[in-house]
């Protein structure tokens, strides 16, 4: 991917390769300006002007994602790879209720399913009123006939009784509106958010940092995708909030089997959620390895310097390690 600026292009990304398997965690990691963030945006296809993927091959359960049409490939964004981006509140509609948002998900993503639920229980509501409507005849009819005396009332009693009973707990008539706010109420409730009708139609300016972000993955994990991208979801989080989000994560991640990519420069994260990680230096990926191999054995100079950067409270009065020189100059790489 290069972006083609005044002074010259720009190469982004350039020779990144690294597959994802099913219900795994691969973390990116790499500084900030690495590529990190276009990688993932590529892989969408949201890259925007004036960058452009000039050439490669995405592949998505055996399809070249690069090979699709616009109206083709946006049926995967949001539904089967969905992304977490860094800045819930700039991510959010500020003029939305957050129940009209999520509800919007489901209406793009999963009409024929919601029309499905919508007819069944259209069906189901058409028995009942038929069945209330059926016992009313048969009472109007039981009130034109001559009964001996004494005798009668108590059928006619069972049958008010029933027919009250009935109307009391027939539902109103189905609509496709509350059928969507039921889902995005049981999404909302997933991912551990207290009083979820209240939240629903509350404004994001109204949630904290970490319901925010609990409201962008509700909506990342809707419609049940199988590749999560999340672009740095706990940057802008404190820690405390930041250990809650990775420990969703964790059970999310067990309960819909969804494969993630974890992308941050927090190597502390890196460890606590992902099975393989990739190491990002200035466009490309210097090193792939297993969680545990990268931080027993790191290979290349780069991760050595990035993991003798991590401060250690074991160690007092220990100078961090830096690593020497600049990053190079992408219009211009070495």
């Amino acid at each position: 991917t290069n972006f083609y600026t005044e002074e010259g292009v720009v190469k982004a990304v350039d020779g990144v390769s690294f597959d994802i398997y099913e219900d795994e965690v691969l973390g990116l990691v790499g500084e900030t300006g690495c590529g990190k963030s276009v990688t993932a945006l590529s892989i969408l296809r949201l890259v925007r002007a004036p960058g452009k993927i000039v050439e490669g091959t995405i592949i998505f359960k055996d399809i070249n994602l690069l090979d699709l049409s616009e109206d083709q490939m946006r049926e995967y964004r949001g539904n089967s790879i969905t992304m977490i981006f860094q800045d819930p509140l700039n991510s959010l509609n500020p003029v939305i209720q957050i129940g009209k948002q999520i509800s919007e998900v489901f209406l793009l993503h999963q009409k024929e399913e919601l029309n499905e639920i919508l007819d069944k229980r259209l069906s189901d509501w058409k028995k009942k009123r038929q069945e209330i409507k059926d016992l009313e005849k048969e009472l109007k009819i039981m009130k034109t006939r001559d009964f001996p005396e004494g005798s009668g009332s108590d059928e006619m009693r069972e049958l008010k009784a029933k027919i009250k009973n009935l109307k009391e707990r027939k539902p109103k008539k189905p609509k496709l509106n509350d059928i969507v706010w039921e889902k995005s109420e049981d999404i909302i409730k997933e991912v551990g958010i207290p009083d979820a009708k209240g939240i629903l139609k509350r404004y994001p300016h109204e949630l904290s940092g970490g319901m925010r972000q609990r409201v962008m993955i509700s909506m990342a994990l809707s419609c049940n995708p199988k590749l999560l991208i999340a672009d740095e979801p706990t940057t802008a989080l404190d820690v405390t909030i930041q250990a809650q989000i990775l420990d969703l994560m964790k059970i999310l991640k067990k309960k819909f089997k969804t494969s993630i990519l974890m992308i941050t420069h927090d190597l502390g994260i890196i460890a606590e959620l992902c099975d393989r990680i990739a190491v990002m230096y200035s466009g490309s990926i210097v090193e792939y390895a297993t969680a545990e191999d990268l931080f027993k054995n790191p290979q290349h100079p780069y991760t050595k310097g990035l993991m003798g950067a991590i401060p250690s409270i074991e160690k007092k009065n220990q100078k961090l390690q830096t690593i020497r020189g600049m990053v190079p100059n992408l219009i211009y790489p070495p």
